[in-house]
């Protein structure tokens, strides 16, 4: 017998979320319009990241599993942030 609690989604929240997504690329092609000089990928990386923890968590039920696997994709992007980092580093001092 499981104990695990299934969970349904909503439409409502799944129409949220489309919203935010569809926000966030409405954001990343008008950023492509602007010009932040030596941040533009900075910023494009943050957007899609910011919308990759939104498919994470909502699409993916991220929110309704364990706090391990919520501590182990959480580890996966700090891997990822310093990967980000080291390399815009390596970019800044060349």
């Amino acid at each position: 017998m499981s104990t695990e609690k299934h969970h349904i989604s909503t439409y409502m929240s799944h129409g949220v979320v489309l919203t935010i997504l569809l926000a966030l690329t409405a954001l990343s092609v008008g950023m492509a319009e602007l010009h932040f000089g030596a941040f533009s990928v900075a910023v494009a990386l943050l957007v899609a990241s910011v919308k990759g923890t939104t498919v994470l968590t909502y699409f993916m039920h991220l929110k309704y599993e364990s706090m391990f696997t919520r501590i182990m994709v959480g580890g996966v992007f700090v891997i990822y942030v310093l990967v980000i980092v080291l390399l815009f580093f390596d970019y800044l001092f060349r």
